[in-house]
């Protein structure tokens, strides 16, 4: 339960943070000063990288693998450093010099306007499910918090990323976004150390494991049937198979170099040494936020089990252990930890920064698949782009309005599609999620994008379109169709194959 001490760590955490933001953003004046160069030192650049890569996924998400998987968890995090790393040192000083402010912008010179937009459809599918991943870790949020049912969690949890979208969010860049981030990282580590103390270490925390499923039954809903089988999935960093968890880290490395958000922070370093040294900075970090969290995840398996579990338990005639909690869903094993394990005015704070977090970056990824309904996709339907036409022609006002109504329309629609769809997705792995999510972006762009910046003019712009839409297409058709390996082994290979695939050259006419 929360105490009071936790609820005013949780309040005076957000209002803080909101306080620091609001006087912060007062010194940017437009967007530019962020978005072509800016003069970001080092630390500011890891902070913005951070800002979205640090989120539900990397702590909650992580934290709900560890509990099923153990140690294969860490892989989120190892995988988003690693593409921050990549992202610092292959790719920044051929972006920064590309004289290009997006990433689709430097495709779109090298391959044509219709790349750029085909792109831009394709990453909003990768968005979405993103979206969804936030709407998951702020329902868990809320539920732990608050005991609420999942429903009405969910539905909270889209309401509560709208109205940050329409306040405008908690910014993730300036000194607002550091503090939130340094707050959030020493809650993640102290949440870790805690762990290892109270858990005895990683000897103890396995023993725990042990114990807990000397229940038949738990053992049974899991598919373990004896100690070796426990041991393989809780003590192995490919429990899943190395073609799953190995995949899962490259979706997250090329994802990270191919996704703007992360680019923004390598263009907003004041030089391209200061920028690579940000990337570097957050390269180092992320792991250990990672392997925190797995702790956590590993634990609390040890000592709760679920809802779902106890009613099997009992449905079977066995009891409930001495000193074994109960937790709603392994979602919520994070979350749980902070409430009841960690000292109360920490745990406030973490759970205030979490929050603002989470839905900072929900509010982030709403608002830009938003944008590219309307600039992208709508145009493209005949009836709304004669509509947006004739506006334009009689009444720029009215044809600024309309865009505005239909922003504000597509939010609302997002959020509702996002929530419905994750209720529906039962037992779904957050992670999983941002390893689709991530993935689907590097399948869509990372060829084109790496084609442009290395090998400019080597490939027929023709083929690009065709491969974008193509890699898209099969890696989703590997995911619902649950083939062997991750998804995105797919989805690369068969994007290679139409860039790659030789041209036939017509023969000369008679």
């Amino acid at each position: 339960m929360l105490t009071t001490t936790h609820i005013l760590g949780i309040i005076l955490t957000i209002g803080i943070l909101l306080g620091v933001s609001i006087l912060s953003g007062r010194k940017v004046k437009d967007a530019k000063a962020f978005t072509t160069g800016g003069k970001a030192s080092s630390w500011m650049v890891c902070g913005a990288i951070l800002g979205t890569l640090v989120g539900g996924q990397s702590t909650i998400g992580t934290a709900q693998l560890a509990f099923s998987f153990g140690i294969s968890a860490w892989w989120f995090t190892i995988g988003a450093a690693l593409g921050a790393a990549a992202l610092s040192l292959i790719y920044a000083g051929p972006i920064r010099r590309s004289g290009c402010t997006t990433l689709l912008e430097i495709v779109s010179r090298e391959y044509g306007r219709k790349a750029e937009t085909v792109g831009s459809v394709l990453f909003l599918i990768g968005i979405f499910i993103s979206i969804m991943a936030q709407v998951l870790s702020s329902s868990a949020m809320m539920t732990s918090l608050f005991h609420l049912p999942v429903v009405g969690a969910a539905i909270i949890s889209a309401l509560l990323i709208m109205l940050f979208v329409l306040f405008g969010g908690i910014r993730s860049a300036g000194a607002g976004g550091i503090i939130k981030l340094v707050l959030l990282y020493i809650s993640s580590l102290a949440a870790g150390i805690m762990v290892w103390k109270i858990g005895h270490g990683l000897t103890g925390i396995t023993h725990a494991i042990n114990d807990i499923y000397s229940s038949q039954t738990l053992a049974d809903l899991n598919g373990l049937s004896d100690i070796e089988s426990i041991h393989h999935r809780y003590g192995n960093m490919v429990a899943r198979g190395p073609l799953k968890d190995l995949g899962g880290c490259l979706s997250l490395m090329l994802g990270v170099v191919t996704t703007q958000t992360y680019a923004q922070g390598i263009w907003s370093g004041a030089t391209t040494p200061k920028a690579r040294r940000g990337g570097l900075y957050c390269a180092f970090l992320i792991p250990f936020i990672g392997a925190a969290c797995t702790l956590v995840g590993m634990y609390m398996r040890g000592h709760y089990v679920t809802a779902d579990e106890l009613a099997a338990m009992q449905l079977a005639g066995e009891r409930l252990p001495e000193g074994v909690g109960v937790i709603g869903s392994s979602l919520q094993a994070f979350p749980d930890f902070v409430i009841h394990h960690l000292p109360d005015w920490l745990g406030g704070i973490a759970l205030g920064a979490m929050l603002v977090n989470i839905l900072g970056c929900g509010s982030g990824l709403v608002l830009g698949a938003s944008t590219i309904l309307v600039r992208d996709v709508y145009p493209s339907l005949p009836l709304i782009a004669r509509r947006l036409h004739l506006s334009k022609e009689c009444n720029m006002p009215q044809a600024a309005a309309n865009q505005l109504l239909q922003t504000r329309l597509s939010i609302v629609g997002i959020l509702a599609l996002a929530a419905t769809i994750a209720l529906s997705v039962k037992g779904a792995f957050i992670n999983d999620l941002g390893f689709l999510s991530l993935g689907l972006r590097a399948v869509a762009l990372l060829f084109p994008l790496s084609f442009a910046l290395f090998l400019p003019g080597r490939f027929n712009p023709r083929k690009i379109v065709p491969a974008m839409i193509a890699g898209t297409a099969v890696m989703l058709a590997a995911k619902m169709l649950s083939l062997p390996a991750d998804p995105v082994y797919y989805g690369l290979a068969a994007s290679a194959i139409v860039i790659l695939w030789p041209q036939h050259k017509e023969g000369p006419k008679a």
